[in-house]
């Protein structure tokens, strides 16, 4: 599932076409919205929730239906694109692009009701990521960004914080599903809480 998308050529020009990158961005978006509403629309009904890598780790039916839906999408628009997604989708491709997906990111919140989930959807361009938007389900929010381009909130130009000081810093994490990863990760946290503003875990 790691492999890099294959291009058919050496055109390495191909990274800098603002254009190809717009489209990219652009198709991202679309597939992004598009997969978002179809998660609104199973929100309280059967999900059919398993799990996979360990017990906490959930999946459910709707993770599966909503990476079948991008990638018909995606292929359908760029048929030559591989594809690598979270629930098991992989394609290989031939144009030096390859997709990279989170049909829902944060399945535990979706699972649990909770408002912190999203669709995820990156375009990396000869083995780097150079567009990408995140669907906020809940909260009916568009993220989009891409290399060169900054990145927006329902199209309105976003940016990080310019605080300098960790001690005004509000950091974000999260938390690995093994539970020996989950401990060495908890120190981690004993030692920067301290240190920040505060901590947040949204597990998304």
């Amino acid at each position: 599932r790691s492999r890099p998308a294959t291009p058919t050529h050496d055109d390495r020009r191909m990274t800098t076409d603002p254009g190809l990158i717009l489209a990219l961005e652009a198709l991202a978006t679309e597939a992004a919205a598009s997969t978002a509403r179809l998660v609104a629309d199973r929100v309280g009904g059967d999900l059919g929730a398993a799990t996979k890598s360990s017990a906490t780790d959930v999946v459910t039916e709707v993770d599966t239906a909503a990476e079948h839906h991008l990638v018909e999408l995606l292929l359908g628009a760029r048929p030559d694109d591989a594809v690598m997604g979270e629930e098991g989708a992989d394609h290989a491709g031939t144009s030096g692009v390859r997709w990279i997906l989170d049909p829902i990111d944060g399945t535990t919140n979706f699972v649990y009701g909770h408002p912190g989930y999203a669709v995820s959807v990156a375009a990396e361009l000869h083995g780097t990521v150079v567009a990408g938007a995140v669907a906020d389900v809940a909260r009916a929010e568009l993220f989009a960004a891409s290399a060169g381009n900054g990145a927006r909130l329902d199209g309105r130009p976003i940016s990080a914080t310019h605080a300098a000081d960790l001690a005004l810093a509000l950091v974000a994490t999260g938390f690995g599903y093994d539970p020996e990863r989950r401990r060495r990760q908890a120190e981690v946290l004993t030692r920067l809480l301290p240190r920040v503003r505060d901590i947040r875990r949204m597990g998304s």
